[in-house]
């Protein structure tokens, strides 16, 4: 844990530590008031990996009824 003086003055340190997957915890005094965690990078998915391991249920992209409509406030 980390105080918040000390998280500015070391902050790429502290970048590099939540990018190796350590939990950075920051402090203001004694309490603790955030966590710093890494982003993973957008390049890490892949479309269509999930292809045929999804179900819906039957009917679960069917047109609303109109009863469904009118409680939504659609006419």
């Amino acid at each position: 844990m980390y105080t918040m003086h000390k998280a500015k003055s070391m902050l790429s340190r502290l970048v590099e530590e939540a990018i190796s997957g350590k939990d950075v915890i920051i402090a203001r005094g004694k309490i603790p008031v955030a966590r710093l965690v890494a982003i993973k990078p957008a390049g890490d998915r892949k479309p269509g990996t999930m292809k045929g391991r999804l179900k819906a249920k039957p009917g679960a992209f069917d047109p609303l009824s109109a009863d469904e409509l009118k409680h939504w406030g659609i006419e």
